[in-house]
């Protein structure tokens, strides 16, 4: 993974409470042709599961894993495309998300830790770990697009940016206060330039 300036991964609005927002915008090409992907190796994959608190700290991912977590990435993509332009979504990603809200452990287990008492995880192996943490992820993504706050799931407006986030106010158009600043200053320069050659 290219590990790139925090200013450029800043988290976008509704990415905290959202983990499907979250994956999406969990790589992206960024303006100028820079990329970025927090799911690069299974390792990076596991940081990043862990740093949104999906899997325990101790689990090891494989690349079979992180392909599946991509997988879900490009499908919830393409879904929160289609749902910000008005398109039609494709089929093959609407059947996905139903497949990770279906193919999850049933269950999660209890489990009895002397210092921290009862809690609930899923203690199976790596594979079914994944299948629990994609149907966490696609209940979210479902949620988010059916419920209350559909309608302020919005794309970025700045040329070149890739991300989704939730419009905090009716005329927010940036994911970032990069890109909007990003966006002003290319209008300032425009401007200028207009003016020069007049």
């Amino acid at each position: 993974m290219r590990i790139m300036p925090e200013t450029l991964l800043a988290a976008v609005p509704g990415a905290e409470e959202h983990p499907s927002l979250a994956l999406v915008n969990s790589a992206s090409e960024l303006p100028g042709g820079k990329r970025y992907d927090e799911l690069d190796g299974p390792d990076d994959a596991a940081a990043w599961l862990r740093a949104h608190d999906l899997i325990a700290p101790d689990t090891v991912l494989h690349e079979h894993c992180r392909g599946r977590l991509a997988d879900l990435r490009a499908d919830l993509r393409d879904l929160f495309t289609a749902h910000t332009t008005g398109d039609v979504p494709t089929t093959a990603a609407v059947q996905a998300l139903n497949r990770a809200l279906t193919c999850a452990p049933g269950a999660l287990l209890l489990q009895f830790d002397p210092e921290s008492g009862f809690t609930r995880s899923a203690n199976h192996p790596v594979t079914q770990v994944v299948e629990h943490v994609m149907a966490v992820i696609a209940d979210d993504a479902a949620s988010l697009l059916t419920g209350d706050q559909a309608s302020v799931l919005a794309s970025c407006e700045a040329d070149g940016c890739q991300r989704f986030f939730l419009r905090t106010h009716a005329r927010r158009q940036w994911c970032s206060t990069r890109c909007g600043d990003r966006v002003r200053a290319a209008r300032a320069y425009a401007r200028k330039r207009a003016l020069h050659s007049a």
